[in-house]
């Protein structure tokens, strides 16, 4: 019943050198890269270029930032999101000679808070590949991918969220040839924008349990379509690969790694372990210490906390000492206290038909999640255990659970869905006030009702 995240190994071709984050929120106006055209002298000139979003990336020159890392981007609502310059790519192997794990750092705006962002790409029985939730396709990445020596033949948007809509355009035009698919009821915010402003066209539409997709022999999948919640419905497709066993999931569940993962820079970390104005704020009342920031991993661990921590609760109750409430929230596989209070709290019904659903259908032993660890050994019913805070909302259980596994979840589910009530105070409390001026709902039915007879 344990759930364990083991080390990935890199492959020993990538640029693994050290060097110098869930947004529910959808779409962004306009973006400004600088584009590096050469001149005849052999320089780099760099011109400014205004876009769209769809454009952004496509003006990032392969002739800027260490080894083709340059990707400029400040686009995202309300928060852009960085790195805004410099994206370092690691791939490691999850299945060998099948499954293959693309890592970038993603950062909240300018804030010193940052985790991970993963694309997945499986290798198909026809020899080509199947990439899952598009990452920034730097000249690396680009690069690492074009290394596996085989043909992208579809690119999978997986969900709504803005931070992974913003790369499928981008990275579809180095693949010209792969197929383009997207979740359903495709939304962004502050302005509903379609598809094709963010650089994507001719997607077609992901369906629930489509056994008529190119990859139906090999890779099913379900899709969680929630009534809207406020904004916009919260939608998301889970996949199966079949002969690895692997569950793929984009927000809907996590697990927090001790360490930081390989992709976030050093002076990330560093920049998150300095005494700021969070800090000062968010420190129950103690004296913060005005000291320099000495580079060790003492310090860069403080840094990984506090970023965790500021991610999963907006305002965790003690970032000058975040390890207490960083060891409750990590190692173990957990649904995201803001995805928990401000979506699914809101459609239980929905939530749990959907996992049942998983559970019921698939037999994984993995789960590669698109942010934090991966890939996590993990079995259904510690999936099942992940989302024991529905049978709370909605005072049921269900048959469709494993019986030899109901009560080893039910004790997983408590540890899994317990999360510090002083780090919880100022999620309670934004998601009260959400609610009380009707920008998000308190509940929502997401099952169809029988007709009566």
């Amino acid at each position: 019943m344990a759930v364990s995240c083991p080390k990935s190994t890199p492959f020993q071709n990538s640029s693994c050198l050290k060097e110098q984050s869930s947004s529910f929120l959808g779409g962004s106006l306009k973006g400004v890269s600088l584009q590096l055209k050469p001149r005849k002298d052999g320089k780099n000139v760099p011109s400014l270029v205004v876009a769209s979003a769809s454009a952004v990336a496509e003006a990032a020159s392969t002739g800027g930032g260490g080894g083709g890392r340059f990707y400029l981007n400040i686009t995202g609502f309300p928060f852009p999101l960085g790195p805004f310059l410099n994206r370092r790519t690691i791939r490691t192997e999850a299945v060998k000679g099948c499954i293959w794990l693309f890592e970038q750092e993603q950062a909240l705006g300018f804030s010193s808070v940052s985790t991970n962002i993963r694309m997945t790409v499986i290798k198909l029985k026809s020899g080509g590949l199947w990439v899952h939730a598009p990452i920034a396709p730097t000249k690396e990445c680009i690069e690492l991918v074009k290394e596996l020596g085989a043909p992208v033949e579809y690119i999978v948007l997986p969900t709504f969220a803005y931070e992974h809509k913003i790369f499928v355009g981008p990275f579809s035009r180095k693949f010209a040839k792969a197929r383009v698919w997207v979740a359903p009821r495709q939304w962004s915010w502050p302005l509903n924008l379609p598809l094709e402003f963010f650089g994507i066209f001719r997607a077609k539409t992901l369906k629930d349990e489509d056994l008529s997709t190119p990859w139906a022999d090999e890779i099913e999948q379900k899709v969680l379509s929630s009534p809207e919640v406020g904004i916009g419905p919260y939608v998301e497709v889970a996949f199966y690969h079949k002969r690895t066993r692997t569950l793929l999931v984009t927000d809907a569940i996590i697990f927090v790694p001790r360490k930081p993962p390989d992709c976030i820079s050093k002076e990330s970390l560093l920049a998150s372990a300095k005494n700021g104005l969070a800090v000062k704020i968010l420190s129950k009342g103690k004296e913060v210490p005005e000291e320099p920031v000495v580079d060790n991993n003492m310090n860069r661990q403080k840094g990984w906390e506090r970023m965790v921590l500021q991610i999963l609760f907006l305002g965790p109750s003690n970032l000058l000492e975040p390890n207490a409430s960083f060891s409750q929230m990590s190692q173990k596989l957990i649904v995201s206290p803001i995805v928990k209070t401000l979506v699914f709290s809101k459609v239980p019904e929905k939530v749990r038909d959907w996992i049942d659903s998983i559970a019921r259908d698939w037999r994984f032993k993995r789960i590669i999640p698109a942010h934090f660890a991966a890939p996590i050994n993990a079995s259904r019913s510690d999936f099942l255990a992940a989302f024991a805070f529905l049978d709370d909302l909605l005072g049921e259980r269900y048959v469709t659970r494993p019986s030899l596994s109901l009560l080893f979840t039910l004790l997983l589910g408590k540890a899994a869905s317990y999360f510090p009530p002083d780090d919880m105070k100022t999620l309670s409390s934004l998601d009260q006030f959400l609610v009380s001026v009707g920008v998000v709902k308190k509940t929502v039915s997401g099952r169809k009702r029988p007709l009566r007879t």
